[in-house]
């Protein structure tokens, strides 16, 4: 029998987020499904550009790589993965990316959610203005040897994102494939 055989009922929905029940499985999905998209920003002197940004449901600062979610523009909904991760990483870090190179799809945290995401890199980086993404975040931009990235966000008083360590690894090797 499949773990999935019920249809999904839905306990609570709020703006952005919905509380489902499927079975004996409890998760989150969000309202509207479109996936989301992560950046390994790489400079020509090998530093990753990293964010930081205090997340209230964890409650700390989290350094983080540029990330987002698909279509949340208005009059852009059908928004494509790359076009998405192009707008991310201008807007959080100020950056535009000449070579874009998808890195690897999969869920952030399937046990709890169905949010998918893309990972991708770029490269070929220009900053075109200072970062720190829109009016509703306050964003730190960082620019951190790539070798040491990880050792970096440990000895900062913040949480490292997952999505970093992987991104960072998938970004590794791809690079060092060539």
């Amino acid at each position: 029998m499949s773990l999935d055989a019920d249809e999904p009922r839905v306990l609570y929905e709020g703006h952005y987020l919905a509380l489902v029940a499927r079975g004996r499985w409890e998760y989150a999905t969000r309202t509207v499904k479109r996936p989301a998209v992560a950046i390994v920003a790489i400079t020509d002197d090998r530093k990753v550009v990293l964010v930081e940004q205090y997340r209230i449901p964890v409650g700390c600062n989290v350094v983080e790589i540029p990330a987002g979610l698909t279509g949340d523009v208005e009059g852009a909904e059908d928004e494509a993965l790359l076009v998405a991760a192009q707008r991310e990483l201008l807007e959080e870090t100020g950056y535009e990316a000449d070579r874009w190179t998808e890195l690897g799809f999969s869920y952030s945290s399937p046990g709890l959610t169905d949010e998918s995401l893309m990972i991708f890199l770029a490269e070929g980086l220009r900053r075109v203005h200072g970062g720190g993404g829109d009016a509703s975040e306050n964003i730190q931009v960082h620019e951190v040897p790539l070798d040491a990235a990880v050792e970096w966000g440990r000895q900062r008083s913040a949480v490292v994102d997952l999505k970093l360590l992987a991104g960072l690894q998938l970004a590794k090797l791809q690079l060092d494939s060539r």
